[in-house]
């Protein structure tokens, strides 16, 4: 528990929990990552079901689904795990490839509709990601920080990056 104290106010911040399945150190066979921004979850499921939840944060606080390159959101569907390399300033990163084609046709379907500007760009670069090194209370207290991207402790991350291979199927919904 950490205790911050502002100029006019004072707010208890809890850890909040990793939850694994018991007496399996490791997920079994094929995983995937299912990912619930309502929750502020990251469930990893393998070919036994359910086998971890962790905590993330996102980008935008509105937790709607991407519209334009810039709007700080985290887009919703089905995409998959591209690379994984240590990263200079979130610690380690696992790379989606959004957009998908699934992600093209809703954000055609805005154009078309007039939701989103003619000139309007779909954006890209999004990813799984820590934290800037020592600052996993943004994780804690639900602070919504990046442009898009999902963010994690750096132990949860180091743990997920040795047991989700380049390739995982990862679901983003609200």
């Amino acid at each position: 528990i950490l205790a911050v104290m502002g100029l006019f106010s004072f707010k208890v911040i809890e850890s909040r929990i990793v939850k694994k399945r018991l007496f399996d150190p490791n997920p079994v066979g094929i995983v995937s990552i299912l990912i619930d921004k309502t929750d502020y979850e990251l469930q990893v499921f393998d070919e036994e079901g359910w086998y971890a939840t962790y905590p993330v944060v996102f980008g935008n606080k509105s937790l709607g689904d991407k519209m334009v390159e810039g709007d700080r959101k985290t887009p919703e569907g089905s995409f998959k795990i591209i690379n994984k390399r240590p990263h200079d300033k979130w610690h380690k990163i696992m790379g989606l490839d959004y957009p998908t084609k699934e992600s093209w046709q809703k954000f055609k379907e805005r154009k078309e509709k007039g939701i989103i500007p003619a000139k309007a760009k779909i954006g890209g670069g999004i990813a799984i990601h820590g934290t800037w090194p020592n600052d996993d209370l943004v994780v804690d207290d639900y602070t919504n920080w990046t442009q898009g991207c999902i963010a994690l402790r750096n132990e949860d991350l180091d743990e997920i990056f040795t047991y989700v291979p380049i390739g995982t199927k990862v679901t983003i919904r609200k």
